[in-house]
């Protein structure tokens, strides 16, 4: 159905949310009297209806495999989601035909945490066993309290570090519970869990049986083994019991929910009379209190994660972050080896070792491995990462300097190297990416002769092989070659930062958005790493389908393309710091800001998010600003003062506020001025807001009343 049709039910028929339009026939007069008197929105819904029910696309379980006897082909019809083979049916289908269905889930970051032991054993000579770890060092749990968590496992996204930094974890139990929490079910917890945390006088329990069970996670609900044992403990079930009940509650299955709850209350006698299960009621506790405890267990039953699998991965957390604390230069340099083929997290990665102070160092034939390693206190960027170089030729270029001492000139690296696994192309991205830097030669002039010198090694090591040569042939030697480097200009500056991040996807002696850094800081609210978190994480993230954002850089893509009305549009895709976002520009923002709509401008734009699941997320941008050198007053900047009468007033209303200001976002400066105090509080860079937005406005004014805002 056309986007546009689509668009008119919905502005023409008020739908209950969440309520399937058949139901909303049903119960909805409006919508029925619509449906009976107008043909096109009877046609439209019929159309609807068609389709209401069927699946919209096919998801596939990340490590789910499916185990049979013979070709599952006999047991299930299989079908292709792009390039995997996956069955039709889902894992319930699947488990009920009593086929095994096994999960194996390979984490990176084993080969993270193993790679920086063999890093800290070479460098510093000693060996780290986490094997005895106590998982109680002060030093790491500031890291978690600080939210410096970039790099550690399940702990690095933007909101999981927002919700760290209010979380301030003290404790291993804490870690656990966050990764346990911070996922779309559990989230509404969060708030209650920091408050009771720092609060642990003030935390309440339905009855006093529940406080051994629940004060590890301060009277919240968090893990399935705790719904287990209240079922066991007051209920009276017994363990296998408990484990049936916990799933019938996970996958909503309300009649053995019903059917359990009057035995979880009253319990249940045995054929023979005996008891068979003893019940709340028998247990000490009220039967009202018993009904409010089970509805409690259902509610986050659905969303409750296993303790086990969540301390499994707060200890890895744990782990990581240790090698963060103590180690940052090997921790850092295994890290980024673990992800050398995404650019984008590559390039973030590289970010952070420069805000620790650990210094990059380019390629360099003679110092780098395969792998990022660490020399000297700093990191040597991996010939793995650059561009075409495969692991033969890594390989020989280390064992080749290995036993016949460093490569003293481009001619003699070409001719120590096999050239049965060294091409021209591999010695191009190795120029390109500065790896001969060292020789103090310009890459102009590599660029020039590398093709002719190669061509001149195999011709000379095939005349060696064969045992012939003329006495014409030329007899210079290797330095000859080298000396006659043509006299050539280097490449501007633009052109190696471009080779560099073609070769190995990241910048490295620079970056073109280096002078903008502090502007694009002041005033974005966000970066393409934070947007593409929306994509790639499984839990919630700060950023979501509809955000509104404000995010710098510079055009490295631009396409037009007319509309049906005639109209002029734009693709445009935005190069941050950190990695890149594709923008669309409608036909009437086009024509505000087409000037400054070329390739190598840089810009600031607003836009909302528009995150489909099928494809990467989008910018629908709805303003353009162009960025000047370190020229602040190129943006435009107003302040918005909002008044409460003291500091209790503000906490009534933050939550809705923050909502607020969370979904108008710009780049004006927010100010909450407290009348009794006469202090002025200013909100951080990422809640700024966009003054001009009407709606957002109204929506203060009307919370708050209209003589405490102020735009100045």
């Amino acid at each position: 159905m056309p986007y546009g049709e689509v668009d008119f039910i919905a502005k023409k028929i008020p739908v209950t949310i969440g309520m399937t339009i058949s139901s909303a026939l049903e119960v909805n007069k409006e919508l029925k009297d619509l449906y009976d008197s107008d043909t096109k929105v009877k046609k439209l819904i019929d159309l609807a209806l068609k389709v209401e029910g069927l699946p919209r696309h096919s998801s596939t379980h990340a490590a789910g495999v499916l185990i049979s006897r013979e070709e599952v082909t006999k047991y299930v019809p299989l079908s292709r989601n792009k390039d995997i083979i996956t069955t039709q049916f889902n894992m319930i289908e699947l488990e009920e035909l009593g086929l095994l269905k096994m999960d194996f889930l390979g984490l990176r970051t084993l080969t993270v945490i193993r790679d920086a032991i063999e890093l800290i054993e070479q460098n510093h000579h000693v060996k780290i066993d986490f094997s005895n770890c106590n998982y109680d060092d002060k030093e790491v749990y500031k890291l978690f309290a600080n939210a410096d968590t970039l790099g550690i496992f399940q702990f690095e996204s933007s909101g999981m570090r927002a919700f760290l930094s209010e979380l301030k974890p003290s404790e291993f139990e804490n870690l656990s519970a966050a990764n346990a929490l911070y996922r779309p079910g559990p989230m509404g917890q969060i708030p209650v869990y920091i408050k009771n945390k720092l609060n642990p006088y003030k935390v309440t329990y339905l009855h006093p049986k529940l406080e051994p069970i629940l004060n590890v996670t301060y009277g919240c609900m968090v893990y399935q083994e705790q719904v287990m044992q209240i079922v066991r403990d007051i209920g009276g079930f017994t363990m296998g019991r408990s484990d049936l009940l916990r799933r019938a509650m996970g996958k909503k299955k309300m009649d053995v929910m019903l059917k359990e709850r009057q035995n979880f209350i009253y319990g249940k006698k045995a054929e023979n009379g005996e008891p068979e299960i003893t019940g709340a009621v028998k247990n000490g506790v009220d039967e009202k209190a018993a009904n409010e405890i089970y509805d409690l267990m259902v509610e986050f039953a659905k969303y409750a994660f296993p303790k086990a699998h969540s301390v499994a991965y707060a200890a890895l957390a744990y782990e990581t972050a240790w090698l963060k604390t103590y180690y940052p230069v090997e921790f850092m340099a295994a890290l980024i080896t673990s992800i050398m083929g995404s650019a984008g997290t590559v390039s973030l990665y590289i970010r952070e070792c420069k805000r620790l102070g650990i210094e990059i160092l380019p390629p360099d034939i003679n110092e780098s491995m395969g792998k990022f390693t660490v020399e000297n206190g700093k990191i040597r960027f991996g010939l793995a990462a650059v561009k075409n170089v495969g692991t033969n030729v890594i390989q020989d270029i280390v064992n080749t300097r290995e036993k016949k001492g460093k490569y003293i000139s481009f001619a003699d690296f070409c001719t120590k190297v096999d050239p049965v696994v060294l091409n021209k192309r591999q010695i191009e991205s190795l120029i390109k990416c500065g790896a001969f830097d060292f020789l103090n030669v310009r890459r102009s002039q590599l660029m020039a002769i590398y093709e002719r010198t190669i061509d001149s090694v195999v011709a000379q090591k095939k005349r060696n092989i064969e045992g012939q040569f003329s006495i014409f042939d030329s007899l210079k030697t290797e330095v000859d070659i080298v000396d006659e480097l043509p006299d050539l200009p280097e490449y501007n500056e633009k052109a190696l930062l471009s080779m560099e991040k073609e070769i190995v996807g990241v910048y490295l002696s620079g970056h073109p958005l280096s002078e903008y850094e502090n502007i694009m800081e002041k005033y974005a609210t966000t970066n393409t790493n934070e947007i593409s978190e929306i994509k790639d994480a499984n839990e919630e993230t700060v950023l979501y389908d509809g955000s509104r954002v404000v995010i710098g850089g510079i055009i490295i893509k631009k396409q037009n393309k007319i509309t049906k009305n005639n109209n002029m549009m734009a693709f445009i895709t935005l190069e941050d710091l950190y990695g890149t976002v594709e923008g669309i520009i409608f036909p009437k923002i086009y024509n505000n800001c087409k000037d400054f709509l070329y390739e190598d401008n840089i810009v600031l734009v607003e836009g909302t998010i528009d995150a489909s699941e099928e494809e990467s997320p989008k910018l629908i941008i709805n303003r353009v600003t162009e960025l000047k050198k370190e020229d602040e007053k190129q943006t435009k900047q107003n302040k918005l003062y909002i008044k409460v009468k003291d500091t209790e007033d503000y906490k009534n209303i933050k939550k809705e506020l923050f909502y607020c200001i969370c979904k108008h976002k710009g780049v004006d400066c927010v100010i909450i001025y407290n009348e009794k105090d006469k202090a002025n509080m200013v909100l951080p860079n990422k809640y700024r807001v966009n003054i001009e937005d009407e709606k957002l406005i109204t929506y203060l004014k009307k919370l708050l009343g209209e003589k405490n805002i102020a735009i100045i």
